[in-house]
């Protein structure tokens, strides 16, 4: 079978997926940057505690950044990583669809990012058996 792995590549989806979380969880929820996340966390999870939360969030979404880039446990991560993304936008779809920014087409980049993941870490890379 042909090899077509590239570790250049890998490491660019690395630092690109590291960067999904690192953004998200930093800028988007930590910092506050994008209003509508803590928005769609206080009807998913009420208001009282939005703020609180939705830094909690951001938090678990930069120490996901920084184990991706670890590389600890690769293939456990990858499949964390596919579970919250669908976990997610499977509630957020169902839950507050208009307040997500392109609606439930959310859905399709959540399915698309969980194939990159999915791909990069199971069929792209070779690994010991």
């Amino acid at each position: 079978m042909l090899n077509l792995y590239n570790k250049r590549v890998d490491q660019i989806l690395t630092y690109a997926i590291a960067g999904v979380w690192l953004i998200n969880g930093l800028v988007c929820k930590w910092l506050n940057l994008v209003p509508r996340h803590q928005e769609i966390v206080g009807v998913i999870l009420g208001e009282q505690h939005a703020g609180l939360l939705t830094k909690l969030i951001g938090f678990g979404e930069v120490i996901l950044a920084f184990w991706v880039l670890s590389k600890i446990y690769q293939r456990t991560n990858t499949i964390v990583q596919i579970a919250l993304v669908m976990v997610m936008n499977i509630l957020e779809t169902i839950l507050v669809p208009e307040m997500l920014l392109w609606g439930r087409m959310n859905m399709v980049f959540a399915v698309i990012f969980s194939g990159i993941l999915l791909w990069k870490e199971f069929i792209f890379k070779p690994h010991i058996k």
